[in-house]
């Protein structure tokens, strides 16, 4: 995992052990390992805490998984969260995994459509939105084919931003604003976690509207988030683990899906670019940040 992830998704993680009957400290010890926005760190990060010969490793994001199953085949590996966990190779179908992977998947085809329809009622007018992803990202292109497709449907434009985080970010923003997008859709991974602070002041710093996929990101400035809640998934996490601690062999555990999407709209965010968010859009939201 990254340090610089949200807190409150370890504490989530925690509160679900409790809830499941485990305590940190008493009948469960918790090994951290974190990569510290380093990549290239996770092989070595996934050896270690293979070669403690834990019970069960939980992570979130592809990258991590892969280097896990890199680094084994036969400890259990919980994804506390994962984007397209079939389409990225880590598990044979969400309702029979295979393999010593299991978890929760945040994925779901229509999130991305949403995401820029509730955009295009933000911005009346919108014709033009830049894709900040991550190719190295394993299903990063998936996603960004979707954006493409649903674009396309919505007659909205879309820019790709590959970028190198956070190097990258000045140059596609102002690349953005160049051909004329006026909003970034930012796709999830970690890298872009890491860096939704700096993510959301480059934006605002070229007058674009962010949409990000969760709430957590909204923390770093950004302007609207639609999808899962993220504390939740890693709270409902915990009982995955409860049930490989108990026995279960993580290839007969089904991959779970959110049910529920939340809209955020960060009204502070909204006076910064000079936006007033249509009515129709605020009654819409689950959540106001003001």
């Amino acid at each position: 995992m990254d340090r610089s992830g949200p807190v409150a998704f370890d504490e989530a993680f925690v509160q679900g052990l409790r809830q499941n009957g485990y305590v940190v400290g008493q009948n469960v010890t918790i090994e951290y390992r974190w990569t510290e926005g380093k990549s290239e760190r996770l092989p070595t990060l996934a050896g270690e805490l293979v070669s403690q010969k834990v019970d069960v490793i939980v992570t979130a994001g592809a990258a991590s998984v892969r280097a896990l199953k890199a680094a084994t085949t036969t400890t259990p590996i919980v994804m506390a969260s994962s984007q397209d966990a079939v389409a990225d190779g880590l598990v044979a179908s969400l309702a029979r995994p295979g393999g010593n992977v299991t978890g929760r998947s945040v994925y779901a085809p229509e999130l991305t459509p949403k995401r820029l329809e509730l955009l295009k009622a933000a911005l009346p007018g919108l014709s033009r939105v830049g894709i900040l992803w991550n190719s190295q990202n394993p299903g990063g292109l998936n996603q960004f084919r979707e954006a493409e497709a649903a674009g396309s449907a919505l007659g909205i434009g879309i820019t790709s931003l590959d970028a190198r985080f956070p190097d990258d970010l000045e140059k596609v923003m102002a690349r953005a604003a160049q051909v004329g997008a006026a909003a970034i859709l930012t796709l999830s991974d970690s890298s872009t976690i890491t860096f939704r602070a700096e993510i959301a002041a480059a934006a605002h710093r070229y007058r674009l509207a962010t949409m990000f996929s969760n709430e957590a990101y909204l923390a770093g400035g950004g302007l609207m988030s639609y999808g899962p809640d993220l504390a939740e998934t890693f709270r409902l996490a915990a009982a995955h683990v409860d049930r490989i601690l108990k026995g279960a062999n993580p290839a007969d555990i089904p991959v779970e899906q959110p049910s529920r999407f939340e809209l955020v709209i960060n009204l502070k965010a909204a006076e910064q670019l000079g936006l007033t968010i249509p009515p129709s859009l605020l009654l819409q939201a689950d959540k106001l940040i003001e």
